[in-house]
């Protein structure tokens, strides 16, 4: 079955690409798709293109706040980005859906069978629409696949009550009527629609709660309740567990390392298939130092990793000067799984962060890297990347009942208590947290005086961090800024003294300014943090510190807010005066 999801298909005819303004001009042959039901299930395939790939699934947190990266993105620069440049109000997919719905309705295949395939094509739809009021906002509703003489073609935006109204319309037919309530991790079942209907009942009861400018607070229970219910579903349904077969170390990030989806955690996954040679690059992406964007994380983020006690790592009066090793001490299991920290290994040899053109800041990500390095030269990967999983799930059930002001102790222990034990820590897994952690607060949430819903952010933060959830977090909590701030590494106490990174007696790093100094050991990466119009690397206090990356090309957050919406391109307006632009963009 995975064989045909991974190729995209032509139906009978191909479904030709078009945007709101253009002339549609699809045939398909109805007698030979809709008549059968196998006929159904080949069209429903196509739906699947709409889902993150094997090659890019891992690369949409490529604009976040943890992350530094090597290229920043033009939308956080100030006065680099307009509507003349923004792309995205593509409408392809959508008139394939509505299509495939206005046609699932032939005699020959019985009702239930009918309803199985158009609440997969539902479904879908509700992913695409979601996907484009994220983007978006206000967008014009379709629901059926327009002809040149329909007058949506040049119809203005529908409300944002209008178009989430139906998208959840769009969810709870899913959820009632697809059939499929197993699968090997590569297909929509019924347990998959309830997880997309949770995630994105979060997103909007959270968006309206924190965006008071639009008006929406009223109905905000309303959503946050389907999410719980649809969560609650998953989690009754004792389809999928929290996989702990690899033990508190590995059980992770073995997730994100298996050949075939973990499937009674994993609910829906990208495949690769050395048959078809579909192959992931992730180890090219995460290992080139020119390849990717050699994305690396920062250490105000890495200080938000428990201890594995459960009590706060900044806690401890010294770990603003810890060094790398000492701050990778004790602490939760999920840390190791997620960057490089001592005593990972690559081919069964320490490897520690590699400064030598791959990590800024001495937080390297492993979380979807094989560990052996023939993976690492170009698309060569053959592991499964989830797109959707239970810990997720239970985030936001946790998410939705705190918000709500709903959530018991017993909720606590089996979304986050569980979460965290499967990681390793000990403590505060059976009661809600009762004390602020002051660090996590001030640092990113300083409006949140809750103890718990800090703590169930911090948790969502770190279980899924780099699984592309964290911008749309920032977006739907009201905290664009917090994607300024400042990328910190690792603390180095020295200009000109060799650093042993993981306590294994090899020399790893040594940073220096202006001329390189002699001597240096062989296995040692030569790190220039001397700040200039080409060199963003530095130090923060400048001759010792936090290793800085890119302070001297700040990112930028306006102060009207524009960037919580993308602008709709120009020349779409041009052609359809009736779509008016995002507030601040031109």
């Amino acid at each position: 079955m995975k064989k045909y999801i991974y190729i995209i298909f032509t139906v009978v005819a191909m479904l030709s690409s078009c945007s709101m303004d253009e002339v549609p001009q699809a045939q398909i042959s109805k007698d030979v798709t809709f008549s059968s039901e196998n006929g159904l299930k080949m069209y429903s395939y196509s739906f699947y293109n709409m889902l993150p790939s094997i090659t890019n699934a891992y690369r949409k947190d490529a604009m976040c706040d943890y992350g530094a990266v090597g290229t920043i993105d033009n939308f956080l620069q100030k006065d680099s980005y307009s509507a003349a440049i923004t792309s995205g109000w593509s409408w392809s997919e959508l008139r394939n859906i509505n299509y495939f719905i206005a046609n699932c309705n032939q005699p020959e295949v019985d009702e239930k069978t009918n309803n199985n395939y158009i609440g997969i094509a539902r479904f879908f739809r509700a992913l695409f629409y979601y996907d484009m009021v994220v983007r978006y906002g206000d967008v014009p509703w379709i629901d059926k696949p327009l002809q040149v003489e329909d007058e949506e073609l040049y119809a203005p935006r529908d409300s944002r009550e209008t178009v989430m109204s139906n998208v959840l319309a769009d969810l709870n037919f899913a959820c009632e009527n697809i059939l499929a309530t197993e699968g090997d991790g590569s297909i929509i079942t019924k347990g998959v629609a309830y997880g997309l209907k949770s995630r994105i009942c979060l997103f909007e009861g959270t968006f309206r709660k924190y965006h008071t400018e639009l008006g929406l607070t009223s109905s905000v229970d309303t959503w946050l309740n389907e999410a719980t219910n649809a969560a609650q579903y998953v989690m009754d349904s004792g389809a999928y567990s929290i996989n702990t077969k690899e033990g508190p170390a590995a059980s992770l990030r073995a997730l994100f390392i298996s050949d075939k989806p973990v499937q009674n955690e994993v609910m829906l996954a990208s495949c690769a298939s050395q048959e078809l040679g579909i192959l992931g690059d992730a180890n090219w992406w995460w290992t080139s130092s020119t390849y990717g964007l050699r994305f690396s994380m920062t250490r105000t983020f890495m200080n938000t990793f428990l201890n594995l006690d459960g009590t706060p790592y900044t806690n401890d009066a010294a770990y603003a000067t810890m060094g790398f090793y000492d701050e990778c001490q004790n602490r939760d299991m999920r840390m190791a799984q997620t960057i490089r920290t001592p005593g990972y290994k690559r081919d069964g040899i320490m490897t520690p962060p590699d400064f030598q053109g791959n990590t800024y800041t001495g937080y390297q990500p492993i979380k979807y890297c094989l560990d052996a390095t023939s993976f690492d030269d170009g698309r060569l990967n053959t592991n499964a990347i989830p797109l959707m999983r239970y810990a997720e799930i239970l985030l936001n059930y946790a998410e939705a009942k705190t918000e709500l002001g709903t959530l018991t102790n017993d909720d606590w222990t089996k979304t986050v208590g569980t979460l965290r034990a499967r990681a390793g820590i000990t403590n505060g897994l059976t009661a809600k947290p009762t004390t602020i952690d002051t660090y996590l607060q001030q640092t990113y949430f300083p409006a949140i005086s809750d103890p718990t819903l800090l703590e169930v952010r911090r948790e969502r933060s770190i279980e899924l961090a780099l699984e592309g959830f964290r911008y749309t977090d920032l977006l739907r909590w009201k905290k664009g800024e917090l994607m300024t701030q400042k990328w910190r590494g690792i603390y180095v106490n020295a200009l000109n003294t060799p650093m042993d990174l993981d306590h294994d007696g090899t020399l790893d790093v040594v940073f220096y300014q202006g001329t390189k100094p002699d001597n240096i050991p062989s296995t040692c990466a030569a790190v220039d943090v001397s700040v200039s119009e080409t060199n963003q690397q530095g130090l923060s206090e400048g001759d010792h510190g936090y290793l800085t990356w890119s302070d001297n090309l700040p990112r930028y957050w306006y102060p009207d807010n524009r960037q919580y919406y993308y602008p709709i391109p120009s020349l779409v307006i041009v052609k359809n005066p009736q779509l008016e632009q995002n507030p601040g963009w031109k």
